[in-house]
């Protein structure tokens, strides 16, 4: 690929030089994200007064408007009138609006105002940012290049979960959490337009501005990643959304209280930080084993953590969350990078936007799915929240069926889709 390399030692994976510009923005902006993310609903139920299911269907609401940005961002970053960089800036402004929504947000009808400016512009942001990572990069280098930007996006949530919940321990500020994610949007948008040029690669023909759409929608080996790709994405759902106010609401010390927002951030800064140390050197062992075979040994270990969460509202409440955070944490290693490469490989380089854009569907798919039943459970008895888990535990059966089909799928010989 053209562009600049830089010298990198072994331990460094030797890439473009704007990739390792693109992760720094995303480093910042998850940074901001991460100041947010396990803090919201237990700020939107315990102050606002918001009952976990609201806060499950606000939450839900972000990704309805999404979905519309995943497909208008897809077809918006394989257009020469748009590409990759105007595409990435008109995200970051419209999420720095649902921010100031935020901060001023005193009910549901402006929480959910604030999800649905956010979902569309996170919408807009993510097939343009896993776009230009596959086109500045090799394919024999894409594991490790995704590795990277999972890898800053694992380290800015860590930080901001960490500075989060050190901000709110010391003054109770929970509004300022979001006037800092705006910042770090801003931050992001002057980035991107002062260091990273376009990416996009010249189209071979011209095409309508949805004509990509129809040929992924015919792709059968994208069809049924999809499908496996929203359980995936629902349970880091649960992860962010229904985890921290379960533990907060049904676990317990071993002197009885319950799992205060001091051991809740540290529980939760772990799981990111091990997330963030385990990445790179995953990414480049995964980058020898077939997609299908490293999807289904991440959906063993979800198992194992979700059944962890289960024991941890039974007692030894500290030892079982901290297991299940760090096998959980360990199960999303292994799927990031191998998702995003699976599906640029799939895709013909003019399509990546669109491609890249269905990968990010499964997410909005997935945020829909898990804080409104995960939200509903949290405000039934603890005997039916613990055993939620288990029933997200049993739901890898069917994704292991379906990481089957995919890898008979992808055995066949395969034609470039043609409009």
């Amino acid at each position: 690929m053209g562009g600049p390399k830089s010298s990198r030692t072994a331990l460094i994976p030797d890439l473009d030089n704007r990739v390792w510009i693109l992760a720094v923005g995303r480093l910042l902006l998850q940074l901001g994200i991460g100041f947010t993310l396990f803090y919201a609903p237990i700020f939107f139920v315990n102050q606002v007064g918001l009952s976990a299911t609201a806060v499950g269907l606000g939450l839900g609401a972000q990704s309805v408007t999404g979905i519309g940005g995943r497909l208008l961002g897809g077809a918006m970053a394989d257009a020469p009138a748009w590409g990759r960089r105007r595409t990435l800036l008109l995200a970051a402004a419209i999420s720095t609006v649902a921010d100031v929504g935020f901060v001023v947000a005193t009910n549901f009808p402006s929480f959910v105002l604030g999800n649905l400016l956010m979902g569309l512009g996170i919408g807009l942001y993510w097939p343009p940012a896993e776009a230009t990572v596959a086109d500045l990069t090799p394919a024999d280098q894409r594991n490790e290049a995704y590795g990277l930007v999972r890898l800053a996006d694992s380290l800015g949530v860590s930080l901001g979960v960490m500075l989060g919940g050190l901000l709110i321990s010391a003054t109770g500020a929970y509004r300022a959490l979001f006037v800092v994610d705006g910042i770090t949007f801003l931050i992001f948008l002057a980035i991107i337009a002062a260091a990273l040029p376009e990416t996009r690669p010249q189209q071979a023909r011209e095409a309508s501005f949805w004509q990509g759409w129809g040929v992924a929608l015919r792709d059968r080996r994208l069809q049924i990643y999809f499908g496996v790709n929203i359980l995936f994405t629902t349970y880091l759902a649960q992860v962010q959304s229904t985890l921290p106010v379960y533990l907060n609401r049904f676990a317990q010390l071993p002197n009885g209280q319950p799992f205060s927002e001091t051991v809740l951030s540290g529980l939760f800064a772990g799981h990111v930080t091990l997330t963030a140390l385990l990445q790179l050197p995953v990414a480049r062992r995964l980058k020898t084993i077939a997609a299908p075979r490293a999807l289904a040994f991440s959906l063993g270990m979800w198992v194992v953590g979700f059944i962890a969460v289960g024991l941890a509202g039974q007692g030894q409440a500290l030892l079982w969350a901290t297991l299940a955070l760090a096998v959980l944490a360990a199960a999303t290693v292994v799927y990031m990078p191998v998702a995003s490469t699976l599906v640029a490989a799939m895709a013909n380089d003019d399509l990546r936007g669109v491609y890249l854009s269905v990968n990010s569907l499964g997410w909005a798919m997935g945020y829909l799915i898990g804080p409104p039943t995960g939200g509903w459970a949290l405000d039934q008895s603890a005997t039916v929240a613990q055993g939620f888990w288990l029933g997200l535990a049993g739901m890898t059966l069917p994704g292991l069926w379906g990481l089957q089909q995919l890898a008979r799928a992808m055995a066949r010989p395969q034609t470039s889709p043609e409009p």
